[in-house]
């Protein structure tokens, strides 16, 4: 029996939401090609999963670069001996940073869509190319708070989550009739993950007990989706801690 092929994109650091995907699936049976920019965190995540006698290996991918990704889903349809081609891809690529409007480049706003939208938009056609023709898979697309609503200071990020959003909901409406199913992941909360805690080391303790997002949680969700049957698919879901207001 062959293994199932997973592709995660947006891998960075062990604890982040990248590397808890990658685990879960792979817990699962997946083989996961785990694609992120920086090599030597993707090797890790690889390496950890391998240890921990799961089937993983390192892809490095810049989204926002057309080549890099159709490279990464021409891997992923052809995994190797033993392997399914990819039936699961989760496009979790972003950053986020607080700029005022009246500070905001060109540039940066132009990098921050790239990285958040434009790349979505790769990774979603590519998925669809080669997925939808053999009328199943499921394809997640990480969203935010700033996918609904825009703040101060975070023009450039909601500008960038906000059409994220767009194209998940376009593409679940043209390719959820041929059998793929295609999810849109409202992250409505601070992620207790490295990137946020190495920032602001002691929030975790000031928000208290599952104050802030957990990794494996939402991870779960994300397994739950795409176990789905079809009568009853998710398009969207958003996920909060308990004491998050909305």
């Amino acid at each position: 029996m062959n293994r199932p092929t997973g592709v995660v994109v947006g891998v960075g650091a062990e604890r982040g939401l990248g590397a808890a995907l990658c685990r879960r699936f792979a817990a699962e049976g997946y083989h996961m090609l785990v694609a992120g920019r920086t090599p030597e965190k993707t090797e890790r995540v690889a390496l950890t999963i391998r240890g921990a006698g799961g089937s993983a290996e390192p892809v490095a991918v810049d989204t926002t670069r057309e080549d890099d990704v159709v490279r990464l889903f021409d891997r992923a349809v052809a995994p190797g001996d033993g392997r399914d081609p990819a039936d699961l891809v989760v496009f979790n690529a972003g950053g986020n940073q607080r700029i005022d409007f009246g500070e905001l480049s060109a540039e940066d706003f132009e990098a921050f869509w790239r990285v958040g939208c434009f790349g979505g938009f790769l990774v979603g056609r590519e998925a669809a190319r080669r997925l939808a023709p053999l009328g199943r898979g499921t394809v997640i697309f990480t969203g935010a708070s700033a996918s609904l609503r825009g703040k101060p200071g975070f023009a450039h990020f909601a500008a960038a989550k906000a059409g994220l959003r767009m194209i998940a909901q376009s593409m679940a409406r043209e390719y959820g009739p041929l059998g793929l199913h295609v999810a849109h992941v409202v992250i409505d909360g601070g992620i207790s993950g490295d990137r946020l805690l190495s920032r602001a080391p002691t929030l975790s303790k000031e928000r208290g007990e599952d104050g802030l997002l957990g990794i494996e949680a939402i991870a779960e969700t994300y397994w739950n989706i795409h176990r789905q049957q079809r009568s009853a698919w998710t398009q969207e879901v958003d996920l909060r801690p308990f004491k998050e207001t909305f």
